[in-house]
């Protein structure tokens, strides 16, 4: 959701405005329509569309019980479409119209320890790109790889993940325990009630995982459950929306659990989001924005840059008498990139029915910081 965008004097910055429509779109093709999915071309890139994300999350332990958390994000930004063709003088082989950019992301909650860092690149001269099949996405040296091979329609269902920065790094197999979910309805994820603020968005809500976590504690063998999600749009925002919350939630009966919702300018909150929730056999239902009431606990008060996160969270759904409490695993888990947010590991407790429950997730606030963004 974060994408560098030009500026006047041809810099680049990251801003919100990225998924807002502006004059820089008209030439994309917009999410407004109900569509057919079919994969594995939809693992791949849409370059008709001027955004889109390949976003991995996943709470993972040692064979002590030690937690990590982490997220690895490849983005990819369209300066035209693939129909506008370069001219003579722009024909090279560092000559691109597409950006790609990723967030590696890594809590070691033991340590008290968030780190995040973020790579640049053009698609050109095989520093970044991404194929459907085989399916790959990559910039430089960190890269998200389909290892099913044999069954060429499911090969983001069995991945590896591959990043390194510094004493930070994770090399993940990630394998699908649940089927692809269509998000929103069928698979048209609308974030405002205007035509064309919308994404087109599935997700892989469990992913069982195993592999090797570094930082600055050591090495460590890990094992736990990712979450994917795959969007593209061209707008998604209406103008006044500053920001969003998201919450992915795991539970430990099997279910899975996202929401979501936009803040506006004015204070208002627009439910057109909502979210969905997947039973442990892999059937969904949607969940809308009427189905909840959310509150937020507690806040923490970023140092770096002065922003009040709303890190404890009380949903509550009841019409299934279900309550849960979402707490951040520690509170500085702030992404201190080009542009301020704050995503994290969180856990979950609660009660259904006067039952206990249990799980984790992640939680990304968006739109808190009011630090400009910065300049590249």
């Amino acid at each position: 959701w974060v994408f560098r965008t030009p500026t006047t004097d041809g810099q680049a910055r990251a801003t919100l405005t990225a998924l807002q429509a502006d004059d820089s779109s008209q030439n994309f093709t917009r999410a407004t329509d109900i569509r057919n999915f079919k994969w594995p071309d939809d693992h791949g890139p849409h370059n008709d569309f001027q955004t889109e994300w390949w976003y991995y999350t996943g709470n993972l332990q040692d064979v002590a019980g030690r937690h990590f958390g982490y997220q690895f994000t490849i983005f990819r930004r369209a300066l035209a479409p693939d129909a506008i063709e370069l001219t003579r003088s722009e024909q090279s082989d560092l000559a691109f119209n597409q950006i790609y950019f990723a967030h590696f992301a890594l809590t070691d909650s033991a340590g008290n320890d968030h780190v995040a860092f973020e790579k640049y690149s053009r698609s050109a001269a095989g520093l970044a790109s991404a194929t459907a099949s085989p399916f790959q996405v990559f910039i430089e040296d960190w890269s998200i790889t389909g290892l099913g091979a044999a069954a060429p329609t499911r090969s983001a269902e069995h991945i590896r993940i591959k990043a390194a920065q510094g004493d930070y790094a994770i090399d993940l197999e990630l394998a699908a325990s649940k089927p692809i979910v269509l998000q929103g309805d069928r698979g048209l994820s609308r974030k405002s009630s205007e035509p064309g603020n919308a994404s087109y968005y599935y997700s892989i809500t469990r992913m069982q995982t195993h592999g090797k976590v570094r930082s600055k504690a050591g090495e460590f063998d890990v094992q736990g459950n990712s979450w994917m999600d795959r969007e593209w749009s061209t707008s998604a925002l209406n103008k006044e929306a500053v920001g969003w919350d998201w919450f992915a939630i795991q539970l430990d009966d099997g279910r899975d659990l996202t929401l979501g919702w936009i803040r506006n300018r004015d204070g208002s909150v627009d439910s057109t989001w909502g979210g969905s929730l997947v039973e442990a056999d892999g059937t969904s239902r949607r969940v809308l924005g009427v189905d909840f009431q959310a509150t937020a606990l507690e806040t923490w008060h970023s140092p770096h840059s002065n922003a009040d996160y709303p890190i404890k969270w009380k949903i509550a759904f009841p019409k299934d008498d279900l309550t849960l409490e979402i707490t951040a695993r520690i509170p500085d888990q702030e992404m201190n990139l080009i542009q301020l947010y704050w995503e994290g590991a969180t856990t979950i407790t609660g009660n259904q029915a006067g039952k206990p429950i249990s799980g984790v997730g992640y939680l990304e606030l968006t739109g808190y910081s009011t630090s400009k963004s910065r300049d590249m």
